[in-house]
């Protein structure tokens, strides 16, 4: 039995007393996209923070290819291969586009392939035509492109993505979509929290929607797009054909 990427055992995460996650589960599986969905205050970015380490479960478990994760220092989670894109970027302004990338170049990646700038730069063509620019002068675009190179440059197992599409207009999160399906085609794991639910079901295969730090449904893109329900119960929106 092939070894999921990510598994997710009974989490519970609190920000001080307030009890956030209530024992999520669920598990991806390696070369998948995984969309996270939910409204404001679900949990999701909770859940990715919990994945990081940024936020330590109280309870649960979450293994990286059978290894246990949790507990560990962001650190250390990032060096054995999970990688984030967070949410607002997060880029540093004062360095080049080239030094953000090569800031985050850390682990030698046992794959092929691994990523190195050339490989950014041919991902995102327009960071090597910047690549001596200031990070802080970038379009909100540029900038979400050089935060999902930087992540890519960790040489990540599991890419962790945090609204992706936030604040960006139509074409560049067509583009962000396209990037994502890309990655996909590669052979990339993804979790991908967004609150554009058309995106994240054009690229996902599979869909977890939280509600009030509970997993509501876990199922394929097909299952969400034959019962639109779910979206409008869960999301409050319906952006599907």
């Amino acid at each position: 039995m092939a070894t999921d990427a990510l598994t997710i055992s009974g989490l519970h995460a609190y920000y001080g007393d307030s009890h956030v996650l209530y024992g999520v589960d669920f598990a991806l599986k390696p070369s998948r996209v995984l969309a996270l969905l939910g409204r404001n205050g679900a949990g999701k970015t909770t859940c990715i923070s919990s994945i990081m380490g940024l936020l330590p479960p109280r309870k649960g478990e979450i293994k990286l290819f059978g290894k246990t994760v949790s507990g560990l220092p962001p650190e250390t989670i990032s060096r054995m291969g999970i990688g984030l894109v967070p949410q607002g970027r997060r880029i540093f302004p004062t360095l080049s586009v080239r030094e953000n990338l090569i800031v985050a170049a850390q682990r030698q990646s046992e794959g092929e392939k691994p990523w190195n700038l050339d490989r950014i730069y041919d991902l995102f063509p327009r960071m090597s035509e910047r690549r001596n620019q200031l990070a802080g002068s970038l379009s909100g675009g540029e900038q979400q492109m050089l935060a999902i190179g930087r992540a890519l440059m960790s040489n990540p197992k599991v890419l962790l993505l945090d609204e992706p599409s936030e604040g960006l207009a139509p074409l560049i999160v067509q583009e962000v979509g396209r990037t994502v399906q890309r990655l996909k085609d590669e052979g990339q794991a993804i979790i991908l929290v967004e609150q554009n639910s058309q995106l994240a079901l054009e690229v996902a295969d599979q869909v977890v929607i939280l509600n009030t730090g509970e997993v509501a449904f876990d199922g394929t893109v097909e299952d969400v797009r034959a019962n639109p329900d779910l979206i409008t119960q869960n999301l409050g929106v319906f952006h599907g054909h």
